[in-house]
């Protein structure tokens, strides 16, 4: 497989720990970022009539490191790469999928249309906040479910005596998966946002008291759905036990005290999101690398 790789900096061990699995050493890039903060990109490869891969996550600050993105895919193009993908660990703006009022941006179109300006061939994302984004891209997309593997990595406090908890009506599909492969009931919170980092938690539906909650989403940002579920389990009566499941943990603002404040037990997710450090709780982290160099590889093998 004639393939190198290239890592930006928001993930820059995901992306080394990629280019292991996929048996190659990462691309030398030089990334530098001038005086006036204008960003300098200068592949420090030969990528004339060769495959490119670059692994970049639109992590805070999302417009910087899209951008950085957008330069790494010009200089590839001009340095006559024969072929560009994109592999985003975690997509920025996925929130952003429709309006609810005419005053309203479009931001994940909008970053579909940037990408499309990096001559990328095919994209590759893990678990985006909402599937039908994929409509917006005019390239390929491989969007990668990495619900299996987290599933598995929460089977070991999944035993009798455990329940899977949607944190909203929006992560219901998601929380049925995890609940039919572990083999457990599911309980459904209802709430309702009144800002973008507030909730109110409405009603429970389904049995919580005694039971090991084991709650799942997509995504925590500010983390003030998860801490509602938790506070709205307890109320209900759980077990002490709470486990957190999610893809990307953003932890932005406030979310590290505001998990702190509830008796959360453990937090389990991917590497799509530089893991933080210190936190108050044991944090289980998954890596990507193997899925993403598996859907790598299936690509480019088909393109031979």
């Amino acid at each position: 497989m004639d393939l190198t790789v290239f890592s930006g900096t928001a993930n820059r061990p995901l992306g080394e720990s990629l280019a292991r699995a996929l048996g190659r050493p990462l691309g030398r890039c030089n990334l530098e970022r001038f005086p006036d903060g204008e960003q300098h990109v200068e592949l420090l490869e030969d990528v004339r009539g060769r495959n490119v891969c670059l692994i970049q996550p639109t992590v805070p600050p999302v417009g910087e490191n899209l951008l950085e993105l957008l330069l790494m895919a010009d200089a590839c193009w001009r340095g006559g790469a024969a072929r560009l993908m994109a592999v985003l660990p975690y997509f920025g703006y996925a929130r952003q999928d429709r309006r609810t009022g005419s005053g309203e941006a479009l931001g994940g179109k909008l970053m579909a249309d940037l990408l499309e300006r990096g001559h990328f061939e095919r994209l590759v994302a893990v678990n985006l906040h909402t599937a039908s984004l994929e409509g917006c891209f005019a390239m390929p997309l491989e969007h990668l479910n990495a619900g299996t593997l987290l599933a598995e990595a929460v089977r070991p406090y999944a035993g009798p005596g455990a329940v899977v908890v949607s944190p909203d009506l929006g992560a219901v599909k998601l929380a049925e998966r995890y609940a039919r492969q572990l083999g457990l009931p599911l309980a459904i919170v209802h709430k309702s946002r009144t800002s973008g980092s507030e909730v109110n938690v409405r009603g429970l539906v389904g049995e919580v008291r005694g039971l090991r909650p084991i709650i799942v989403d997509d995504l925590i940002s500010t983390a003030g759905t998860i801490a509602a579920t938790a506070e709205a389990v307890r109320e209900a009566g759980c077990a002490d036990d709470i486990t957190v499941v999610a893809t990307h943990t953003l932890l932005v603002g406030p979310a590290v005290e505001r998990l702190a404040q509830v008796p959360i037990r453990r937090l389990i997710s991917t590497d799509s999101v530089v893991p933080r450090q210190g936190l108050p709780f044991h944090h289980e982290v998954v890596g990507l690398a193997p899925l993403l160099a598996d859907a790598i590889c299936r690509v480019t093998s088909n393109r031979a």
